[in-house]
């Protein structure tokens, strides 16, 4: 199958078949998604950087779109995720010692795993929307959400198997992708059971320009497929992950790092982030923190909403490390 010229195959990584889209030649970035989306999210990006003399390689995560879902919510933590793109990359750039990273939303997550884990796999990561987070010692990460943020906000709604998954279903698929990729507002997430979103669910949706009916019904059909549960157990397991990462307390990421996020994201505006950013936190931990871009009245779903800025973002950063 291909779409501008953007191949499609199946690798083979951790027992698990993965669907990986790639297009291009040369030194090789890996393209990370977020929830709810698939490789389809850097359909932009993947044809502007094989372009520019890359081979741009995204893959749908474990749990989405066109790879594997493994049945037990154990099976999404950071050391699966990041075990399936060691296993991709190891199969599919043998001859690649280091690549460039890109990542976006939970895709940022996973890199930033991926770069404290193996910074030796990774030339340099250009990260999106999502800071890195310091494990904090004292309390599990849900106990941290639910203090913050109370128990309607969405990683708090997410934590029951099935519970979202039903209300989900009510809604249907089509209009849950809508609701999440064109969310704008910079306040938390919150998911109260009668009125997810804040809004009727018959009020009218209208698309962005950034977004057609048609990019939709692509996300839309493959959601169809699969459910959302394969990316929702991601959530499940902030507190597995919390356990899991204990030897890491503290460890700074040792990979040059350009971090892009928009103004209008509610992970900028989320508590304590501006200062994490703006203050020195961030460039505690992650030392080798080259850039930080903040792009005016753009939101969440940022290289899609800016693709052609975004492009230059990455290239500009990733150009300095041939």
């Amino acid at each position: 199958m291909e779409m501008d010229g953007i191949e499609h195959r199946t690798v083979q990584v951790n027992g698990i078949n993965m669907h990986i889209a790639e297009k291009g030649q040369g030194p090789l970035i890996l393209f990370i998604h977020g929830f709810p989306e698939l490789w389809y999210s850097w359909r932009h990006q993947i044809t502007a950087l094989a372009s520019l003399g890359y081979r741009a390689v995204a893959p749908d995560l474990r749990g989405f779109g066109d790879t594997d879902a493994p049945d037990s919510p154990t099976s999404y933590t950071c050391l699966h995720l990041v075990g399936d793109l060691i296993a991709l990359l190891d199969a599919i750039a043998p001859d690649q010692d280091k690549v460039f990273v890109v990542g976006h939303d939970w895709g940022a997550v996973i890199a930033w795993y991926l770069c404290l884990f193996r910074p030796d796999r990774v030339k340099a990561l250009v990260n999106m929307s999502v800071v890195f987070p310091p494990r904090n010692p004292q309390r599990k990460t849900l106990e941290s959400l639910k203090a913050v943020y109370g128990d309607d906000y969405y990683i708090c709604r997410f934590q029951e198997p099935g519970v979202i998954e039903a209300e989900f279903a009510k809604i249907g698929t089509t209009r849950v992708i809508k609701e999440f990729l064109t969310y704008r507002n910079p306040d938390p997430l919150l998911l109260p059971k009668d009125k997810m979103f804040g809004h009727p669910p018959d009020a009218p949706i209208v698309l962005p320009s950034w977004l057609s009916e048609d990019e939709v019904n692509y996300y839309a059909s493959k959601f169809e497929k699969t459910g959302f549960t394969g990316g929702i157990n991601y959530y499940r397991n902030v507190d597995l992950n919390w356990e899991l990462t204990a030897a890491w307390t503290g460890a700074q990421v040792k990979v040059p790092v350009k971090f892009i996020v928009g103004d209008q994201d509610l992970t900028y505006n989320s508590v304590g982030t501006k200062d994490f950013i703006h203050k020195g936190g961030f460039k505690k931990y992650v030392p080798l923190l080259e850039e930080v871009v903040v792009m005016e009245g753009v939101a969440h779903f940022i290289n899609q909403e800016r693709p052609d800025e975004i492009n230059k973002h990455i290239h500009d950063f990733i150009a300095k490390f041939h």
